[in-house]
């Protein structure tokens, strides 16, 4: 299976904390990888480098066999505009209608009459189950409503790459479950590679086809669900999945 992302040796630290010490790590086409680790080990800080948003110290990432860290910024962006990304707190705009979150984007960034963009996010929004809400505003959303949109937002563009920050922190039980329900219809769907970072093992062991768990600054074990839940011995990974039941 080819690598969509190849990670080599990223190092990452912010003012003398180095919190990324040497990941190399390579994400498959099409599969579906949960990266897990203890809080403040740089899970998200690790999103952030892939998409440019944090520039590295050392390594080389290469995304769609491209080398990211040497771009100049506008083939960068157009890297980007093949990621889609789904914020942890769903960051919607508290003032633009599900619409016009949805379709955030094209509404500044290109020349599509607003009718043709509402369109557009209205056939979204029926995907991620959220028909006929196009014109509600974000306060009028419960939060699993919320984290509806924000995938419908991430998606309307048809990205190659999906990440997935935190999906289901805050969520009921109940939610999270039709949240993890969502992920893998849509990774099914439109046919992503994902990337999640998850404290959630019901999540983790659902959509996962690898985990890969990052912890004291590198990736220190990866492979499938049950292939951890069997062989491993770190007691992260070990917490990580007794918690889980």
């Amino acid at each position: 299976m080819d690598n969509i992302i190849s990670l080599k040796n990223l190092k990452v630290g912010f003012d003398d904390n180095e919190v990324l010490k040497g990941i190399t790590l390579d994400v498959r086409k099409g599969e579906s990888l949960v990266i897990v680790g203890s809080s403040g080990c740089g899970k998200t800080v690790l999103l952030k480098t892939i998409l440019g948003l944090v520039k590295p110290e050392e390594g080389e990432i290469y995304i769609f066999g491209e080398k990211t860290t040497s771009l100049p910024e506008k083939q960068l962006m157009e890297i980007r505009s093949r990621i889609g990304m789904v914020f942890q707190g769903s960051a919607l705009f508290d003032s633009l209608s599900v619409w016009e979150n949805v379709g955030f984007y094209y509404i500044n960034h290109s020349d599509l009459t607003d009718e043709k963009i509402k369109t557009m996010g209205k056939e979204i929004l029926r995907d991620v189950g959220m028909e006929n809400f196009e014109d509600f505003l974000p306060e009028q959303l419960s939060g699993g409503m919320k984290k509806r949109v924000s995938v419908a937002r991430a998606l309307i563009a048809k990205p190659e790459i999906l990440f997935y920050d935190e999906p289901t922190t805050g969520l009921d039980p109940i939610t999270s479950e039709s949240i993890t329900e969502l992920m893998a219809e849509m990774h099914t769907k439109f046919k992503t590679t994902d990337i999640t970072v998850t404290h959630d093992v019901r999540l983790a062991s659902r959509i996962s086809d690898r985990i890969a768990l990052i912890d004291n600054g590198t990736i220190e074990e990866i492979g499938t669900f049950e292939e951890l839940r069997g062989t491993s011995k770190n007691p992260i990974i070990r917490s990580f999945i007794e918690t889980g039941g």
